[in-house]
Formats: structure tokens, C-alpha cells, sequence
């Protein structure tokens, strides 16, 4: 507590418990206490210096004045405790109180002992000054207390600023590193786009040259849908900055599944990963292109691969749910869990930033392309504990109403 201390007590005490809080309405009786005993001391030392006047023989000239002095101490003290009306109030108990001990047991007037009569007034003038300084000093101290709580609610707000403004930068390098990426991917698309056409023509040769029943005729058959669905990728990548969004296309949930599971089947089986896919039947169609679709679902698919290098479990569900923000009051949750170690809690914020990773020698760019992907069509991804260890995926997709609105 900063400045004087004043007693507290009756209805002001408990008017300050009412604005104090909790854990500081506990210290009130610990002020009571010091009052009281800061009280008790002040009026033992008057009485028994009053006393010792009394009892003491006339002719005890020496001890008299000595007594005389020793009236300063409790004034003194209830001017530094209680300030000026603290330092007065006690002053004028010892005039009092020394009064009638210079009228009536030494028998003398002001015109007889001037100097007897003066030193009640000293009391009163020694009382009244060092009051009003300690009151000032308390003042004075209360305005430090208050300025320096000005000072760090100024601090805690210039805090949260520079962590405004440091987000704002953050925002800025992102979108830097994205158009310098947009510039990259402009040049990258023609040059890839060449040998994927050759990649894309020399599997439909072998398509046309195997059988309809040769067991790799199903390979070839994905090796050309996915050349398909990577130059797509490369136009879209062009608009990363600006996600194409939903235009009426729908796909099935399962056939895209599916086909991210044969298409990540070797890789899983030398990783010793066992992939299981549970979904309801009779799923709605979602308002997604099926390319787009098996793009996130092979993002997750292959995180979850790597995050499991020695075995484990990967879970892909599909079910219809009610959910009244979405359109037609129904969407598709697609779940992919995994039994890897998990994400970690200082990434979890982040995880859909992009150009952040975990791994490395990654990108950082495969959770943040498939959100834009999911929202652009109007649907959400986010991420979850797995019990009892592991991640989890979820996929909110809104079904394709009638007509391609979705």
C-alpha cells in the first residue's frame, strides 16, 4: 500500500471491500488489525506519559521536561500514520490531557510559565506541519501508483499493438512469398505440362495394347485420370491466390476415395499401413469436382503416410449429417485418422498456414491449397485429436442440391 495508511472501518470498510476484488477484500482484516494495533500503541504512550506527569513528585523538575519531550513521540507517529487530522487530533488529546496538570498541580497561568503553555501550542504546530508533509508525501505517492498503472496499461496496449503490427508484417511476407509462388508457377506449368502430356501418352499406349482383362489394365486406367487430374492442378495452382469456386460440378464421395486408395496402396503396403474405408451407403452426391475431391483426400492420405514411416492405421469414414448452415440442411463428413504420433500443439494454429511444415524438406503448401480448395466451395476442413493417439481429418462437404445448385 503506497502513502499513509488511514484506519478503515465501519461502513467505508466495507464500501472498499464492496470495490476491491476478491483475493484483495482478504488482506481487510489485516488492515483492521494494524490499525488497531497502531491505535492501542498511540494511546498507551499518551497515557503513560500523561501518567508519569501525574504521579511524578512537583519537585522532579529534570524528569518533568523529560516527560514534556516524550509527548512528541505518539504525535509524531499519528502524523506519519493517520497524516494531518491524524497528527492535530493526537496533538490536541496531549494539550488536553497536559492541561490540567499545569493549572491545577503546579498552579500556573500563562502569565506565571509561559513556557508551559507554549509547549501545548508546539504540540499542536509539530502535529499540524509534519501531518500535512507525510499527507503530502502520501499524495504524492498515491499519484505515482497511479501513474505507473497509466504507465502499464500503456505498456499492455503498445503490447498488443506491436502484436497487431507484427501479424500485419507476418500477413504481408505471406503474401509476398504468394506472388513471388504465382510467378514461379506460371513458368512451371508450361514446363511440366510437356513431359506429362508424353507421361499421359505413353500410358493410354499401354492401356490400348493390354487387355480389358489384364490385371494392370486398372493401373493404367488411374495413371491416365491422374495426368488428368495433375494439369488441372497445374491451371489451378496459376489462381492459387484466388480458389476457382463451386460451379455447379458434383462427384460421388466413394468412387473418389476409392481411387486415392488404390492410387496410395503400394506406397501404404511397403510402409506397413493399413488402410480401411467405412462409408454409409447411399451417400448424396457433393458439390465438388471429383478431381478436386481426390486431390485433398490423396493431401491427407499421404501426410498420414508419412507421419507413420514405421506402420499403423489409416481410417477413411464418409457419412451424411444434418447441418442447418449449409445448403439443403445436409452435408458429407469425410474423416481420414490415422494412429501416427499426432500434430503438436504449438502447429495446430497453423497447420493450414501456408509455407508452414512440420516435415522436412517440405513445402508447407499441401493443407494450406487443400482448405482454399474446400472453401471454395463453400465447405470447411479442420483438424482433431485422435483417440487414443494419432490426427484426424475432417472434411465438411455441402451435398449437391437438384438442378447443380449447391
Amino acid at each position: 500500500m503506497y502513502g499513509v495508511s488511514r484506519p478503515v472501518t465501519g461502513a467505508a470498510a466495507h464500501a472498499l471491500a464492496a470495490e476491491l476484488p476478491p483475493h484483495r477484500c482478504l488482506l481487510m482484516p489485516d488492515i483492521r488489525t494494524a490499525n488497531s494495533r497502531r491505535i492501542a500503541f498511540l494511546a498507551a504512550a499518551v497515557l503513560l506519559v500523561t501518567a508519569g506527569h501525574y504521579l511524578t513528585s512537583l519537585s522532579e523538575h529534570q524528569v518533568h521536561d523529560i516527560y514534556r519531550r516524550l509527548y512528541y513521540l505518539p504525535i509524531i507517529y499519528a502524523a506519519f500514520w493517520y497524516g494531518l487530522r491524524g497528527g492535530v487530533a493526537t496533538a490536541a488529546t496531549v494539550a488536553i490531557l497536559f492541561a490540567p496538570h499545569v493549572l491545577f498541580q503546579w498552579r500556573e497561568t500563562p502569565m506565571q510559565n509561559l513556557e508551559q503553555f507554549l509547549e501545548m501550542v508546539m504540540y499542536l504546530v509539530v502535529g499540524g506541519i509534519t501531518g500535512a508533509l507525510s499527507q503530502k508525501e502520501a499524495e504524492r505517492r498515491e499519484e505515482l501508483r497511479r501513474a505507473n498503472e497509466r504507465v502499464e496499461e500503456s505498456y499492455a496496449r503498445l503490447k498488443e499493438q506491436s502484436r497487431v503490427l507484427f501479424d500485419a508484417e507476418e500477413q504481408l511476407r505471406r503474401a509476398d512469398r504468394l506472388a513471388a509462388l504465382g510467378e514461379l508457377s506460371a513458368g512451371m506449368a508450361h514446363e511440366i505440362r510437356n513431359p506429362l502430356g508424353s507421361i499421359k501418352g505413353t500410358a493410354e499406349i499401354f492401356r490400348d495394347s493390354l487387355g480389358p482383362e489384364h490385371r494392370l489394365q486398372e493401373f493404367t486406367r488411374i495413371l491416365v485420370k491422374e495426368s488428368d487430374r495433375l494439369d488441372g492442378i497445374l491451371t489451378r495452382f496459376l489462381d492459387f491466390a484466388r480458389p476457382r469456386p463451386a460451379e455447379g460440378e458434383s462427384c460421388e464421395v466413394a468412387p473418389a476415395v476409392g481411387d486415392v486408395v488404390a492410387l496410395t496402396a503400394e506406397r501404404s503396403k511397403r510402409a506397413g499401413i493399413a488402410v480401411e474405408f467405412d462409408p454409409d451407403d447411399g451417400l448424396p452426391h457433393v458439390a465438388i469436382p471429383a478431381d478436386s475431391l481426390r486431390q485433398i483426400l490423396l493431401n491427407l492420405v499421404l501426410n498420414a503416410v508419412q507421419a507413420m514411416p514405421s506402420g499403423g492405421g489409416i481410417a477413411i469414414a464418409a457419412r451424411a449429417e444434418k447441418a442447418a448452415a449449409f445448403p439443403g440442411d445436409t452435408i458429407v463428413r469425410i474423416t481420414v485418422s490415422d494412429t501416427g504420433p499426432g500434430v503438436p500443439a504449438e502447429a495446430r494454429a497453423r497447420m493450414f498456414a501456408p509455407f508452414f511444415t512440420t516435415k522436412a524438406g517440405g513445402t508447407g503448401l499441401g493443407l494450406s491449397i487443400c482448405e482454399r480448395i474446400v472453401r471454395g466451395h463453400r465447405g470447411s476442413i479442420r483438424l482433431e485429436d485422435a483417440s487414443p493417439a494419432g490426427a484426424r481429418f475432417v472434411v465438411e462437404l455441402p451435398i449437391a442440391l437438384p438442378g447443380g445448385v449447391s
